[in-house]
This record gives structure tokens, sequence and C-alpha cells, in this order.
């Protein structure tokens, strides 16, 4: 199936997607006239700010959001990476300034990461024992991808072990999630909700999507009390046939209420502070070599892409309290940030 997702003016990804796209990728069709860009070329910053403006910050820029599933010595599929090629894509995201934030922060807008540098979202679905597994001394298992991110950061400390791991019922092989679950929320990492059996949203009535959802979702806060699950990515990338029961509905006396639901493929992610910025289709990027089936979709292509063309991808000015939107773009930022907002250079 053919997906366009729309990326910055003049630039424009055709992705062929597969099962990860049925639901569509592609952000809907602003209303409206935009915003005028004199209401937002503000000369100075706000009396909130600490920092004065950032020659190249872009703050509505693309991010990747890269999807993980299985971290194994003889891949399979497109959707398995050796544990070499996952800790150099680490190094390699080290070596272009990006710092990892958890989805739930990208989706929120809540992004505080330092000036010049590169959000990142790290997702990992299925809750698979490669990704994250306990010794019987409670220490991250050697060779899974928890303990591979721990140990590039503990080499690289403005690059932080944070990511956002989507599950089902017992993941990573431990019965209920009781003593994994636990030991990623306290240690910085998103859990995130994958439904309770992997189910396909599309085929289910909606009585059954709400239980497949609501009741995954309380299996997290059974694990972890306290927790509330902020994001869902939707198994196969597929929405149920109501795409907003994605984000909200109940069963069985259980709410869930996300700030966003990921899909599977093809392509970066809008800046949260975009209009384009479409809360129930977050497209992710596939981890994947520069070779291979589909490799044009994959990671490796694509962090080439972001880092070739200028002003495609996210830059922080270093300051959370305003967007800094780079002069002539000021069409592109969403209705709800325009009072943080700073066109740097003023026209």
């Amino acid at each position: 199936m053919t997906v366009h997702h729309r990326l910055r003016p003049g630039i424009r990804l055709l992705a062929i997607g597969s099962l990860c796209v049925l639901a569509g990728c592609a952000a809907p069709v602003p209303t409206g006239p935009p915003p005028a860009p004199s209401t937002l070329a503000v000369a100075q910053p706000s009396p909130t700010t600490t920092t004065p403006p950032v020659d190249g910050a872009n703050e509505v820029g693309q991010v990747p959001v890269l999807m993980y599933h299985r971290i194994v010595a003889a891949p399979r599929s497109v959707y398995d990476r050796t544990p070499e090629d996952f800790r150099a894509e680490l190094e390699r995201l080290v070596a272009e300034n990006y710092v990892p934030v958890t989805a739930a922060a990208y989706a929120s807008g809540a992004l505080d990461t330092p000036v010049g540098t590169h959000p990142v979202v790290l997702t990992f679905d299925d809750g698979d024992p490669t990704q994250f597994a306990l010794t019987p001394d409670g220490v991250p298992a050697a060779g899974t991808a928890v303990q591979i991110m721990l140990e590039v950061a503990a080499a690289h400390p403005g690059f932080p072990a944070v990511a956002s791991f989507y599950v089902n019922a017992d993941p990573f092989g431990d019965p209920g999630g009781s003593r994994t679950i636990p030991w990623l929320v306290e240690h910085g990492m998103e859990v995130g909700n994958h439904t309770l059996s992997h189910a396909n949203l599309r085929r289910a009535a909606p009585d059954g999507v709400a239980r497949e959802i609501a009741l995954g979702d309380r299996a997290i806060r059974l694990a972890a009390p306290g927790v509330e699950p902020a994001t869902i990515s939707l198994p196969f990338g597929i929405h149920p046939r109501d795409p907003a029961q994605a984000l909200n509905g109940a069963a069985e006396g259980a709410e869930y209420h996300y700030k966003a639901a990921l899909l599977v493929g093809a392509g970066p992610a809008p800046s949260p502070y975009a209009k384009d910025f479409d809360a129930l289709r977050v497209p992710r990027i596939r981890s994947q070599g520069p070779t291979g089936e589909e490799a044009r979709y994959g990671s490796s292509v694509w962090l080439d892409t972001l880092a070739a063309t200028p002003g495609l991808r996210y830059t922080s000015d270093g300051d959370p309290n305003r967007v800094l939107v780079p002069a002539g773009a000021e069409t592109s930022l969403a209705e709800a940030y325009r009072a943080r907002a700073l066109v740097h250079p003023p026209r």
C-alpha cells in the first residue's frame, strides 16, 4: 500500500508500507488560514527564557522515532538486528548529537535537550527477552538491548539510556512483568501498551478493541503500581476501525487515555510543535542497515537524509520555555505553541 508522508516544503517521501501502514500515516490536512508570520516574529526572547536565540536551531524539524524488535546474533527478518549493529547505531546517534527521549516526552512536547542536539526516540515492540531480561541477581542480562544502552550511556554521559518499551502480557519472558517492568520504570524507561495479546485491532469489534487495550494497560499498572501508561504502539501499525479508539476507551472497569499512537513505518515524525503532528499517527523508522529489503525506508538511509538535508531535522535551542522557529517556517507551527514561539533570525 502506498503511503505519503508530508515533510518540510519541497521534500516528500513516498514510502511503500506493508502491514504497518494499513491505517495510513499521512497527517490530516490543516484547516483554516495559517498563522500570520508577523504574529510570530518576536524580536526578543520572552521574560521566561534564559538563553539568547541560537542560529541553526529548528524546533519544528523532523524527529526520528526508531523501531526495534529483536536483538539477535542471527537475524531472521528485517525486524531483527545484531547486538553489534545495535551498538553501532547507538554510537552513530552519539556522534551525530542525538539525545534519547521517551515517546511520552516527545508526544507531550516536553522536549528539553541541550542546545544543538537532536531528540531521538528509541522504541521496542513485543517485550522480547533479547531487548531486556534480568539475571537472578537483578541486573540486565549481557547482550540485551538494555545492557548495551547502559554501556553506551556510561561511555557517553550526554547520551542517557532512555527508551520506550511496548509490551503485551508476560513481557520479556517474565510472568506479568512483575520483575522487569518495575526495573525499567525505576531506571527512567517508558513502558507503553502493545495490547494484551498483540491483536490486529482492525479485525476486532469495538468491545474487543477496548478489551485488548484496556486490559493491556491494566497489566502494566498491576506490574508497577503508580505507573500510568502514556502511549500505545499499535500491533502491525493497524488502527481499529474507529481510529480514535486507539487513544481513549474502557473495558471491564479499566480506562485508558494516551497521548499518542505509534505506527510501524516509514519515515521521521513531525515535531510535536508542528501542525503536521498527529497524535493518532506517529510514524516510526525501522532500524535497518543500508542494504537489503526496503533499506531505503530504514534507519541508516533516513539518518543519512536527516544529516544531509539542511533544516530538515529538529535541532534544539536549549531553552525549554520557547519554541524556536527558523525564519520562513512560521506557517509550520501548530496554533497551540504560538505563544511560546520565537522566530529567529527576526524578520
